[in-house]
């Protein structure tokens, strides 16, 4: 049994491309993905790209919990865990926990900026269903793709299929998962 991920069809230019992009927003279509040799200018927003969650506040985050951390550690150790009253000094010092808390900051930030990219653009993905079409091997040399995922709520193969093909691409390839 085929198991469709999606509609691709492929263009010659980018203009098309941006031109086919719009189109299918304007027909309601909103689980779309575009792939071309080089950054089109404008593509993003005429898909519709939104980020879902702004990964400087993820970072932000990280950044917050390593400082906290960091600074928590050396007053647990410094102050309860074992402390020692050496010259009258108080055991809560934090001027000297300030090094220390902005090195741990930084790598906690470090750390889940990268995990936060990964979970985001939900890699690792062993293999994307468009690899399995043939055309698809220009997609970094000289032509420009459009897929219309299947999980949007319009998509209806035959349809869409014939939506593709109004749009005039060279070809128009059912993406198997």
């Amino acid at each position: 049994m085929r198991v469709i991920y999606g509609l691709l069809a492929e263009f010659a230019d980018e203009e098309e491309l941006l031109q086919a992009a719009a189109a299918a927003r304007q027909a309601g279509y909103r689980q779309l993905d575009a792939f071309s040799p080089f950054p089109v200018e404008g593509l993003a927003e005429t898909l519709g790209f939104r980020p879902r969650v702004p990964m400087n506040w993820i970072v932000v985050g990280g950044l917050l919990l390593g400082a906290i951390a960091g600074f928590g550690l050396q007053y647990y150790t410094t102050a309860i865990a074992y402390p020692l009253n050496i010259g009258g000094r108080p055991l809560n010092s934090w001027p000297s926990f300030i090094p220390v808390a902005v090195m741990t900051a930084i790598l906690v930030a470090s750390v889940t900026a990268i995990v936060g990219m990964f979970i985001l653009n939900e890699m690792p993905l062993r293999r994307h269903p468009v690899f399995n079409v043939e055309s698809f091997r220009r997609a970094s040399q000289d032509r420009f793709f459009l897929l219309i995922d299947s999980d949007d709520e319009q998509f209806d193969i035959v349809e869409t299929h014939r939506f593709l093909l109004r749009l005039y691409p060279l070809e128009v390839s059912a993406v198997e998962r």
